[in-house]
């Protein structure tokens, strides 16, 4: 069995304006390209795969303004957003989120998915750098709680799936959710500025398929469970 991941922030109900939400992904994608350097052009979806190469996407403020403003990219008081980049179809990256609501549900996000194979996959599918990613983000957007995840461990952790109940490779926790406890070796702890916490389970590639990695997840999971820290966003707001 082959993990696929992707990085995820998430945020119960929190009302913000158009001009609020384009300026925290203008800074995002800054952000991303920095990181990345194949992430400074970015593309809108098409019918195919050629067309929407055609479609290039300025991520600065005004762009976001503008693609906020379509009927497509509105529900109710939220705003919505998908941009790709990638050389190949088999070797893209996405990143598409839903902002500005105060409803609890849909929960607000910010999601990556990440690229399976290729040079970028080579490059970004390492601890130090999805870390980096994982900060970008919750920089960006001020998350309640956010996860680079194995969806095959999310799929057997947690019976919902559910955004705040399951431990991930790497997983954010905001102050709001409380205060952690001490994880065992070589569990990796560190601050996210004065935002929250970033717990990283191990340095190497987290696997659903290495039972030392599932033994460990398992392990810190019950911790954090029991601390009261791995709840449904739902019950947050």
């Amino acid at each position: 069995m082959t993990d696929s991941y992707y990085l995820g922030t998430y945020w119960p109900g929190r009302h913000e304006d158009a001009e609020s939400c384009a300026r925290r992904a203008e800074a995002l994608f800054d952000s991303l390209g920095r990181i990345e350097p194949s992430w400074r052009q970015w593309h809108e979806t098409g019918w195919t795969f050629e067309a929407a190469r055609s479609r290039t996407f300025q991520t600065d403020r005004e762009s976001f303004l503008q693609l906020f403003a379509r009927k497509k990219n509105r529900i109710g008081d939220a705003f919505r957003y998908w941009l790709w980049t990638g050389p190949h179809e088999d070797e893209t990256t996405g990143v598409g989120g839903y902002c500005g609501s105060a409803d609890a549900q849909p929960t607000a996000n910010c999601v990556i998915s990440l690229p399976a194979q290729g040079e970028v996959a080579g490059r970004v599918m390492v601890a130090p750098v999805l870390a980096e990613l994982l900060r970008a983000l919750v920089h960006s957007w001020e998350p309640d709680w956010g996860v680079v995840a194995s969806e095959q461990y999310r799929d057997q952790a947690s019976a919902s799936g559910a955004p705040g109940t399951f431990l991930g490779w790497m997983t954010y926790f905001s102050r709001q959710r409380g205060t952690l406890p001490p994880l065992p070796a070589p569990v990796r702890v560190e601050p996210v500025g004065a935002l929250g916490t970033l717990v990283i389970l191990t340095e190497e590639r987290f696997t659903v398929t290495n039972p030392e990695h599932v033994r460990l997840a398992t392990e810190v999971h019950q911790l954090l469970d029991a601390a009261g820290l791995l709840t449904s966003l739902w019950s947050l707001s």
